[in-house]
C-alpha cells in the first residue's frame, strides 16, 4: 500500500508593513501639480501676451513740438490749421500742485504707492461688483490709464486688459513716479480737441496752466474721465459742475482740502469760456474741407500729423467778394420763401403729428423762437458757387452752401442736380462742331419728346407766348427757347453726340443720348458745369479744377507739385463762335439784367438755367479771367424756390455782384475774346441769312466757322427793295 506524500506546508517572506497613503497627502499631491501646470500656462500666455506690446517711445514723443498741417491760399493767408491732436507740452514743475492733487485726488490716490496695478483696489473694487452685482467702479490706475492710450483701438477684451496691465507695470520700471504724472498730464484728452492740461487751460478759461485757480483745476481733472461725455460742458454745463464738485469733495477726502474751502468753491461759477468752434474764423470752410478730403485719401493720418504746408489755389480776395454776394442775396430769399410758407401754411406738413386745431397752429405761431427754429431748419435756401481760372484750372474760390458748421454737404462738388438750360451749350456746341451756322432756323413751335419708359412729353417755352415761326440758333439759344433747342436735337440727330461731347467736356455723371439731353435733365455737379464753360474761354481747352498746388513737409521738402491736366476738346474756332453765342444771352437774352441792372458791362458770356417747377436756378458764366457757376436751390428736391424763380431772377443776382466785385478788387484789366483764324466775320440780311447787299434793309453781322459762311447773296431784297424776287433757300453748311 502506497503511502500518501505528506504535504509540507511552505512559508512566505512577508514585506515590511506599508501604511496606506492618506488623502490629504494625495490632495497636496495633485493640487501641487495643478498649481504648476496652471502657474507654467500663465507664465507662457504671460510671455505670449508681452510679445509686440506697443513701444513706450511713444508717450516721450508727446513732449515733441506740434505738428500741425496748415492750408494757405494763393495770396499766402493761413486759411486753416488741421491736426489729430492739439497738445502743447508742459514739464511737471510748471504745473500747479493743486491741479497734481486734484488729478491724484480723483484718478489714483495710491499712485505713489502702486507699481502700475493697484492689486488692493482689484480686489476690493471686484468684491464690491460682485455683491451689487452692477459695476460699481473702475480700478485702473493712473499709469494703466496711460498705457491703455498707447493701444489706439477702443475695443474691449480680457486680453487687451492683461496687455495693458503688462505695459503699466512696463512704464512703472521705466520711468520715475514724476516723470509718468508729467506724461500723463500732457498726454491725455480733455475735450474740446485738446491733449494735456496746457490745451486743456487754453480752450476751456483762455489761461496757461500756471495761472489755473483751484477750483478751475479740479474742473480739468474731472474731464480725464469722460472728455466728450456728460461731464463736458458743451453738453451739460449742470453736469459740468456736479463733477467738478465731486473732484473738491475727493480733495477734501485727501486732505489736500478743507471743509470750508470746499464750501466756499463749490459755489463758484463753472466759468467755461465759449468755444470756438474751428470753422468760425474761416474764411472758405467747404473749400478747406475739400482740400482736407483730397489730402487724406492721398496721405492718411500723417495729413494731421507731420506738419504738412498745403499751398492751394484760393484767392481770399476772391472768396470774399463770393461771400458778399452771397450773403447779400441770400437772406432775402430766405425771407421772401418764408412769406410765401406761411401764406400758404406749407410749415403745417412739417409737423409730426400735424398741428389741427386753430389753437395748436396759433400757439406755435406765437413763439418766435419755434417758428424761426423750424423755418431755418425746412425753409433755407442753399447755394453753390465756384470761380475758376479758365486757362490754369485753378478754383479761386467755392462755397458749398449756407453754413458749414451745420451743413458739411458740399454742394459745389457733392450735389447733383439737373441743369436745366444751363445745360444747352454743351449740346449746341455739338451742332456748332459738326458744321451747323449759328443762323440754321428751326421752327418755334410745340413739339413731342417720345421718353424712354414710351411716354410722351411736350416741353414748352418758358414763355408760352413766345412761339411763332423760324429762329435761329443763336436766337434760340441767347432767349433760352426750349422748342428751339428740342427741335435741333431732333432734326440734326444730336443725341449720341451730345452725350459724347458732354464726356469730353469732364462730366462724370450720367449724360443720357436722349431728346431732352438738350434739356438739361440729367443730373451734373456745380464746379464740373463750371470747368465745362471755362473750355469756352479757354480757346477749346479743358483744364481739370485744381485746388492743391502745393505740398511741403515740415523739413521743406517739396512732396507734390500741381502740374496742368489739360486737354483739347474743341477747335479754338468752335470755342470763339459758342462764346459769342453766349455772349448773346448776356447782351439781349435771359442774362441781360447783369448789363442793365447790375451794371457788369466787361465783355463775358453766360447762360441761366431753371428746372421744371422752379426747383434749381443756375446762371453759369465767364470773361477771358474767370469763370463761375451759381447755384440755387433747396437740399429737398420736392420743395420748389416759388413761381419765377428763374436762373435769371434766383442766380444772376448773385453771379453778377460777384463777378463785378472780383474784377474790380483784383484790378483785372477789360480783355476782349480775341477772334482766332478759322472764323469768318460777315454781314448777312436778317431776313434772308444771306450775305447783305446794299439793298437790304435791316444787316446783322454774323459768325461761322470758315467754309459754312453763306457765298450767295440776298435774293430778297432787289435794287427797288420790293422783295418780289423768290427767296433762294440754298445755303452751304
Amino acid at each position: 500500500m502506497k503511502r500518501k506524500k505528506r504535504s509540507i506546508p511552505v512559508y512566505k517572506m512577508q514585506s515590511p508593513v506599508q501604511e496606506k497613503p492618506s488623502q490629504k497627502m494625495i490632495w497636496w499631491k495633485y493640487t501641487t501639480v495643478l498649481f504648476s501646470v496652471i502657474l507654467g500656462i500663465g507664465l507662457i500666455i504671460l510671455i505670449l501676451l508681452s510679445h509686440n506690446l506697443p513701444s513706450l517711445i511713444q508717450l516721450e514723443e508727446a513732449s515733441d513740438p506740434v505738428l500741425v498741417s496748415r492750408i494757405v491760399s494763393n495770396d499766402g493767408v493761413v486759411l486753416k490749421e488741421i491736426y489729430q491732436k492739439k497738445r502743447l507740452y508742459v514739464p511737471i514743475d510748471l504745473i500747479p500742485e493743486h491741479l497734481k492733487q486734484a488729478v491724484l485726488a480723483i484718478e489714483d490716490r495710491r499712485f505713489y504707492n502702486h507699481w502700475g496695478l493697484d492689486l488692493r483696489r482689484i480686489f476690493y473694487l471686484g468684491f464690491r461688483n460682485i455683491i451689487s452685482m452692477e459695476i460699481v467702479g473702475g480700478a485702473s490706475t493712473l499709469t494703466a490709464q496711460l498705457a491703455k492710450k498707447l493701444y489706439f483701438s477702443p475695443r474691449r477684451s480680457i486680453i487687451r486688459k492683461i496687455r495693458e496691465g503688462i505695459t503699466a507695470m512696463q512704464i512703472e520700471r521705466t520711468y520715475s513716479k514724476n516723470e509718468i504724472l508729467e506724461m500723463y498730464l500732457n498726454y491725455m484728452e480733455l475735450g474740446r480737441g485738446a491733449h494735456g492740461v496746457q490745451s486743456a487751460a487754453l480752450v476751456y478759461f483762455n489761461k496757461n496752466v500756471d495761472e489755473l485757480e483751484l477750483q478751475e483745476s479740479a474742473f480739468i481733472a474731472g474731464m480725464f474721465q469722460l472728455p466728450y461725455g456728460y461731464f463736458n460742458p458743451d453738453r451739460d454745463t449742470l453736469e459740468a459742475v456736479n463733477r467738478r464738485n465731486i473732484v473738491l469733495r475727493s480733495m477734501v477726502d485727501y486732505g489736500k482740502l478743507t471743509n470750508s474751502e470746499y464750501d466756499s468753491l463749490s459755489q463758484l461759477p463753472l466759468a467755461v469760456v465759449p468755444r470756438e468752434e474751428d470753422d468760425e474764423n474761416v474764411i472758405a470752410p467747404y473749400f478747406c474741407e475739400h482740400v482736407r478730403q483730397q489730402m487724406e485719401r492721398k496721405y492718411g493720418m500723417k495729413t494731421y500729423t507731420e506738419g504738412y504746408t498745403i499751398y492751394t489755389s484760393l484767392d481770399t480776395r476772391v472768396q470774399a467778394c463770393a461771400n458778399s454776394a452771397v450773403n447779400a442775396f441770400m437772406p432775402k430769399l430766405d425771407e421772401a420763401m418764408r412769406n410765401r410758407f406761411m401764406q400758404k401754411k406749407e410749415y403745417l406738413k412739417w409737423f409730426d403729428p400735424p398741428l389741427k386745431s386753430r389753437e395748436e397752429i396759433n400757439s406755435f405761431l406765437a413763439d418766435s423762437t419755434k417758428v424761426d427754429s423750424l423755418f431755418k431748419e425746412y425753409a433755407t435756401v442753399q447755394c453753390a458757387l465756384v470761380a475758376i481760372d479758365p486757362g490754369t484750372g485753378h478754383i479761386l474760390a467755392m462755397i458749398g452752401g449756407r453754413d458749414f458748421k451745420k451743413w458739411k454737404f458740399n454742394r459745389a462738388t457733392q450735389a447733383s442736380r439737373q441743369p436745366g438750360s444751363a445745360f444747352k451749350p454743351i449740346v449746341f456746341t455739338s451742332a456748332i462742331d459738326n458744321g451747323w451756322p449759328t443762323t440754321k432756323e428751326f421752327l418755334n413751335q410745340p413739339v413731342v419728346i417720345k421718353m424712354v419708359d414710351g411716354t410722351e412729353w411736350r416741353p414748352s417755352n418758358y414763355e408760352e407766348d413766345e412761339e411763332g415761326g423760324l429762329v435761329t440758333i443763336r436766337r434760340g439759344l441767347a432767349k433760352s427757347y426750349n422748342l428751339i433747342a428740342v427741335r435741333l436735337v431732333q432734326e440734326l440727330e444730336l443725341q449720341h453726340k451730345a452725350a459724347w461731347y458732354a464726356k469730353r467736356f469732364g462730366f462724370s455723371t450720367q449724360i443720357n443720348p436722349f431728346d431732352a439731353v438738350v434739356l438739361g435733365v440729367d443730373a451734373v455737379h456745380p464746379i464740373e458745369l463750371t470747368s465745362a464753360y471755362c473750355v469756352f474761354a479757354n480757346k477749346g481747352i479743358l483744364t481739370e479744377p485744381v485746388s492743391i498746388l502745393k505740398v511741403v513737409d515740415k523739413n521743406g521738402n517739396v512732396l507734390e507739385e500741381a502740374t496742368p491736366n489739360s486737354k483739347e476738346v474743341l477747335t479754338e474756332a468752335t470755342a470763339y463762335i459758342m462764346t459769342d453765342l453766349l455772349q448773346s444771352v448776356m447782351n439781349s437774352g435771359t442774362g441781360i439784367s447783369a448789363r442793365s441792372h447790375y451794371r457788369f458791362f466787361r465783355p463775358a458770356a453766360g447762360k441761366t438755367g431753371t428746372t421744371n417747377d422752379f426747383r434749381n436756378a443756375w446762371f453759369v458764366g465767364f470773361t477771358p479771367q474767370i469763370a463761375a457757376g451759381v447755384w440755387v436751390g433747396m437740399d429737398d428736391q420736392t420743395i420748389s424756390l416759388g413761381e419765377g424763380r428763374t436762373g435769371a431772377s434766383t442766380a444772376l443776382p448773385i453771379w453778377a455782384p460777384f463777378m463785378r466785385m472780383v474784377h474790380d478788387t483784383l484790378d483785372l484789366p477789360v480783355e476782349h475774346f480775341i477772334q482766332p483764324p478759322g472764323v469768318v466775320r460777315m454781314d448777312i440780311c436778317s431776313d434772308s441769312k444771306l450775305k447783305a447787299t446794299e439793298f437790304c434793309p435791316k444787316v446783322v453781322e454774323e459768325i461761322f466757322l470758315k467754309g459754312t459762311e453763306p457765298i450767295q447773296s440776298c435774293d430778297i431784297h432787289g435794287k427797288s427793295g420790293s422783295g418780289k424776287k423768290k427767296r433762294n433757300h440754298q445755303q452751304v453748311f
